[in-house]
């Protein structure tokens, strides 16, 4: 009995560490340069809401969810109170969106929790965060940049040398350089 039980809590953790685990990696950049950031997975499904479960920004696909939810359903002033510069971020946002009825924001952002799709995975470097998000129907990866601040992550608008790492980061996946 107790071998059994034993063996079961090793299944357990053997399948946590699958669904979720964190590597370091390392990308060759075109100048010759290297990127090294840390990669973490997450299980097949992370990416459905569970209405049931109330989000917070306290990690990237907490925060990606609650971003997401918000533009499914239009309220713009709730996802420019989750960046770092939320008024250039409500302006970039109410000019990119005027004209867009409740129907256009729900078919836009609401097919991100779709069985078809999946994250990619965080890329992390430092206090930065990149989560990427595989949408099935357009075969692209979508990409998340957030910046710790405060215990709270927060959607990066600020320009860094960070940020720009990520976006290069976010480059090689769509692209197939890194896997």
């Amino acid at each position: 009995m107790k071998r059994t039980l034993a063996l079961s809590q090793l299944l357990l953790l053997f399948v946590a560490l699958l669904a979720g685990g964190e590597e370091t990696r390392v990308l060759a950049t075109q100048d010759g340069g290297q990127i090294r950031y840390t990669l973490r997975s997450f299980a097949p499904d992370a990416h459905r809401l569970d209405p049931a479960i109330e989000l917070a920004p306290v990690d990237s696909l907490q925060a990606a969810k609650l971003v997401t939810r918000h533009l499914a359903a239009g309220r713009v002033e709730e996802v420019s109170l989750l960046s770092n510069a939320p008024k250039a971020r409500f302006e970039r946002l109410r000019e990119s969106f005027a004209g867009w009825s409740a129907d256009d924001f729900a078919r836009a952002f609401g097919r991100y929790f779709a069985p078809g799709n999946r994250i990619v995975g965080e890329a992390a470097i430092g206090h930065h965060r990149l989560l990427m998000w595989y949408l099935g129907d357009t075969d692209d990866v979508t990409g998340y940049f957030f910046v710790e601040v405060d215990g709270r992550l927060l959607l990066d608008d600020v320009p860094s040398e960070a940020r720009t790492s990520l976006r290069r980061v976010l480059e090689a996946h769509r692209s197939g350089r890194a896997q």
